[in-house]
């Protein structure tokens, strides 16, 4: 698995995989300088009237429901079903849902329209997905994402996707393989768009990678991976955020192997 990894990682580099986002304002420079530096190629597109030039040319969508607007769906909606058609990657974020009807019936319209290939959220947002009776916090996970495990599986089955649970713990799912990444740390939380990044990030290597489990896994890992260690070089949030960015840049293979915590949990 481990050497799998740094291969999905390599490709990415050898790739430069162009990355269309349509995400929320709040993390557009984030993300963008993050799929920079491991590799990729973004492009940050959410007008309805250009979207299906940019998926034409895309490997893969990045749909990121932070600040929703009923343009932005449509434009979402646009775009994801253009890729289906494409047979891109599509990558979901459903941001905070759960937390207001509206942000639910979107994401309901995007996952029945755009048939994400891989859904990444917080324990809270997978298990509001899968019609478990939870509240989410705003973009917070209320729940513990080993307790989400379930309902990830089953909103694997249900929409044929890869779902991630992202937490202390990461868990990748294709609703009957379970894989646990142990990297990462505790100031990640404390960074905003964190999770939005690696949405991001999954879109990076599952437009550079067929194997798009594999191409989930090998991006939490590498999102754990420079967190940790940019962690160490860092004395808070701020820090943090700039070293995160210098170590996505400098991941190589060799520290993939020495430092990856990846697990078949099934």
């Amino acid at each position: 698995m481990i050497q799998n990894i740094v291969n999905a990682l390599e490709r990415v580099r050898a790739c430069a995989p162009l990355v269309h986002n349509i995400t929320n304002y709040v993390v557009m420079n984030n993300t963008a300088n993050a799929l920079l530096a491991i590799g990729a190629s973004p492009v940050m597109a959410h007008a309805k009237e250009e979207v299906v030039d940019m998926v034409n040319i895309a490997s893969s969508l990045v749909i990121n429901m932070g600040t929703l607007s009923e343009k932005w769906i449509e434009s979402m909606v646009i775009a994801g079903e253009r890729a289906v058609d494409r047979g891109i990657p599509v990558v979901f974020d459903p941001v905070g849902v759960g937390a207001t009807a509206y942000r639910t019936e979107a994401a309901q319209t995007i996952i029945e329209r755009c048939k994400p290939t891989v859904i990444r959220g917080n324990a809270s947002e997978i298990m509001a997905l899968s019609n478990a009776n939870v509240k989410t916090k705003g973009v917070d996970s209320t729940v513990s994402s080993d307790s989400a495990i379930d309902s990830a599986r089953l909103l694997a089955h249900e929409t044929n996707s890869v779902v991630v649970i992202s937490g202390e713990t990461d868990y990748i799912t294709d609703g009957t393989r379970v894989v646990t990444v142990d990297n990462g740390s505790l100031l990640m939380p404390k960074v905003t768009g964190m999770g939005c990044t690696a949405t991001a990030v999954i879109g990076a290597f599952a437009g550079a990678n067929e194997d798009t489990f594999l191409a989930t896994v090998a991006a939490m890992t590498a999102m754990g991976i420079a967190g940790e260690i940019a962690t160490e070089k860092s004395s808070g949030p701020g820090s943090m955020q700039m070293n995160f960015l210098d170590m996505l840049y400098a991941l190589t293979g060799e520290v993939v192997e020495s430092r990856a915590k990846v697990t078949s949990a099934n």
